[in-house]
């Protein structure tokens, strides 16, 4: 098994690649497979993101604090919104000019109405169409702009306050459930946080480490298969009076499914690893934004796959995927290696604060 030291000393996990690769693949298939794909359940597919949001946000911040006594807010920021915002903002960009030259209207279909929510991450309240499903990236923001704050805002908290303060927001965020929309879609979130918090310190490591083992791991991965193929219908199920219990019970099982992932060893870790899998997962993001795009252009160039279908989430999965390629090469990787000079500038800079810039001569 992985001991402690192991697990921090570890900079990449490939296998966590894969399984946004799976959930990304989930929610276009459950959204144009249609009723013969039903149960894949592009809800679950979302939980599986959020988890992984809020593990892999944590674990990278905790582990700068642990090398630098403090995490850089600031850096932070500018990590997120050079991955987060030019693909995001791109992507309705070209959402808007195609539906304009599809002939859409862009007031009769509600694109100039929505348009403004969906700038400023407020589009789970006002769906824009050809883009609805990013409501889920105005959850992970204000996520992003919170839960720094609090978690590392005032300094190193011990690890029994950090722990304490992201299971009480699990526990609000769950209650809330019946009064504030949305406020479920935060919980899976946390409770990725909360996984990261428990793996990063020795003790609560111990406490975890049997789910390292890859036969555990085939276990739980097992379970969650059965759990995804239970419900018909798991989104209307997820929001009725037990659906907070069943979706966080799902939700766990996915976090106690990463520390198997983690070590990279075992089946299921590898299988994850392989190439393609890391392909399509490091272009789940573009691949997910895209993909409403992707079905009107299959749909307008093939007729027959207007009608929602096995080979209709074929077609779309294969020309989002080759559009989210591009995104990444052209976008993405750009706009995060900026992020990255930034900061390096930024950094030098705090070094080495009496080196001033020289002023250009005429």
């Amino acid at each position: 098994m992985m001991t402690h030291d192991e697990y921090l000393a570890t900079r990449r996990f490939p296998a966590l690649d894969g399984v946004r690769a799976v959930a990304a693949l989930l929610v276009v298939v459950f959204h144009y497979g249609g009723p013969t794909w039903t149960r894949t359940n592009g809800w679950i597919g979302v939980h599986l993101f959020f988890v992984l949001s809020g593990y892999l946000i944590t674990t990278l911040a905790l582990r700068e604090e642990a090398r630098n006594g403090r995490l850089s807010l600031t850096d932070f920021y500018i990590r997120r919104a050079f991955r987060i915002l030019p693909v995001y903002y791109v992507v309705m960009g070209v959402v808007v000019v195609f539906a304009y030259f599809r002939g859409m209207g862009l007031r009769q279909s509600g694109i100039v109405a929505t348009l403004p929510w969906n700038v400023v991450f407020l589009g789970e309240y006002h769906f824009m169409p050809l883009y609805g499903h990013s409501w889920t990236l105005g959850v992970e923001q204000k996520f992003y702009l919170v839960w720094p704050l609090l978690a590392f805002g005032l300094g190193a908290l011990s690890f029994v306050k950090r722990l304490s303060l992201s299971v009480g927001l699990v526990a609000v965020m769950l209650a809330l459930i019946p009064f504030v929309q949305y406020a479920g879609a935060y919980s899976p979130i946390l409770i990725g946080c909360t996984l990261a918090i428990v793996l990063h310190h020795g003790k609560g490591f111990a406490a975890l480490r049997v789910f390292t083992r890859p036969a555990v791991g085939l276990l739980v991965a097992a379970t969650l298969v059965t759990v995804q193929i239970m419900f018909k219908e798991i989104t209307a199920f997820l929001h009725d009076d037990g659906g907070s219990i069943t979706g966080t019970g799902y939700v766990l099982l996915v976090a106690l499914l990463v520390p198997s992932l983690v070590t990279g060893r075992g089946p299921l870790a590898w299988t994850l690893s392989l190439r393609p899998m890391r392909f399509v997962g490091e272009r789940s993001y573009s691949l997910y934004l895209v993909q409403a795009v992707a079905s009107m252009a299959v749909a307008g160039a093939i007729p027959r796959f207007a009608t929602r279908g096995t080979l209709t989430a074929v077609a779309v999965a294969i020309v989002a995927l080759l559009a989210a390629d591009l995104l990444y090469r052209w976008v993405e990787v750009p706009m995060i290696d900026a992020g990255r000079r930034i900061i390096a500038r930024r950094r030098a800079k705090k070094a080495n604060p009496a080196a001033e810039p020289a002023l250009a001569t005429v």
